[in-house]
């Protein structure tokens, strides 16, 4: 494959040995629909058998979103409807697109720059490279939305050090660039300001000659101190493998002395979110520590089918992405805890 390509929100060229993939829905954050998906699918299995491209480049076209995630409010409408089918056809090629970037044969470099959420982590996360930026900003929200942490999340979420993984992935939480980097969600930190040329190196003329790895290297710099410094520990007691279930996560937050905000501010977090998605996530993750990222892939298609006729992911997406109102009633939740 050469020269350039595409779709309506998908830009796609191949020059110089690399293969680039810009990503051009700002209106909607580049939240990924079918079609995008479908696109990415088809231009990185032409480039994995193209001896012309030895690296692929990931980014957008605007620095306020790589991606924030899925077409989640389309899934709502789906699932509200009883169609099945279109559910089953959205969450099984974004899953597949998923597993094929994180099986994928050439490197894999995203330049994460602004918010990479949800389905921006899919196609992220699981290359061989992960550029974030001061402005970057990343998370896992969809507890907060009724529904849980998929494309593959309940397989690396586990495996990052002690609680991380369960303490994100219940919450919802943003964390910054050099949060990620400190987790190990992203491999590399670079300025904003180096971003393009970071770019014009790894795809411009003469980039072939060069060793992706080598030329992230001499780009990145130690990140600053994250909002994640000093709580690790805090972290780990309240969200850690040996605590049992959700009722120990919310007793070990209250009884926290060394970090009485944070844990009172991770609480309402925990209160705010759907009592259902909190359920699923936390069997989910605790489930996928152990299992390899298809199982864990095949088991979020089984649950993401289910949780789309789900009231609560129906109210979640209502209150968040259609009347925006920010104020869900979990139909989850006892009447008497509202």
């Amino acid at each position: 494959m050469a020269g350039a390509a595409g779709g309506r929100f998908v830009r796609a060229r191949a020059a110089h040995g690399a293969g680039v993939i810009a990503l051009d829905r700002p209106a909607a954050l580049n939240a990924l629909d079918l079609e995008m998906v479908r696109e990415l699918t088809a231009t990185l299995e032409d480039w994995r058998s193209d001896p012309g491209v030895w690296t692929v480049v990931v980014r957008s076209t605007s620095p306020k979103a790589f991606c924030a995630g899925g077409d989640i409010r389309a899934m709502r409408e789906a699932g509200m409807r009883g169609d099945d089918a279109a559910v089953t056809a959205y969450f099984s090629a974004e899953y597949a697109l998923d597993a094929l970037i994180a099986g994928y044969p050439k490197p894999f470099v995203a330049l994460i720059d602004g918010y990479a959420m949800g389905g921006g982590l899919g196609i992220s996360v699981h290359g061989s490279a992960r550029v974030v930026t001061e402005r970057a900003v990343l998370a896992m929200p969809e507890t907060s939305i009724g529904f849980f942490p998929d494309i593959g999340a309940s397989f690396f979420l586990p495996r990052l050090p002690g609680g991380l993984g369960m303490y994100l992935g219940l919450t919802g939480v943003r964390i910054s660039g050099a949060a990620a980097v400190e987790c190990g969600l992203a491999t590399h930190y670079v300025p904003a300001a180096d971003l393009p040329a970071l770019e014009r190196a790894l795809t411009g003329p003469g980039a072939g000659d060069w060793d992706p790895e080598l030329l992230l290297d001499r780009f990145a710099v130690v990140p600053p101190p994250s909002e994640l410094a000093g709580r690790r520990a805090a972290v780990d007691r309240c969200f850690g493998p040996d605590v049992p279930d959700l009722a120990a996560v919310r007793a070990r937050l209250a009884a926290e002395e060394q970090h009485r905000e944070w844990a009172a501010d991770t609480l309402a977090a925990l209160d705010a979110a759907s009592p259902m998605s909190l359920a699923a996530t936390f069997d989910l993750l605790r489930a996928g520590a152990g299992a390899q990222l298809w199982e864990c892939l095949d088991r979020e298609l089984a649950l993401a089918r289910r949780v789309a006729r789900d009231p609560d992911f129906h109210e979640g997406v209502r209150a968040a992405l259609v009347d925006k109102d920010r104020a869900p009633r979990w139909p989850s939740r006892p009447a008497t805890a509202i």
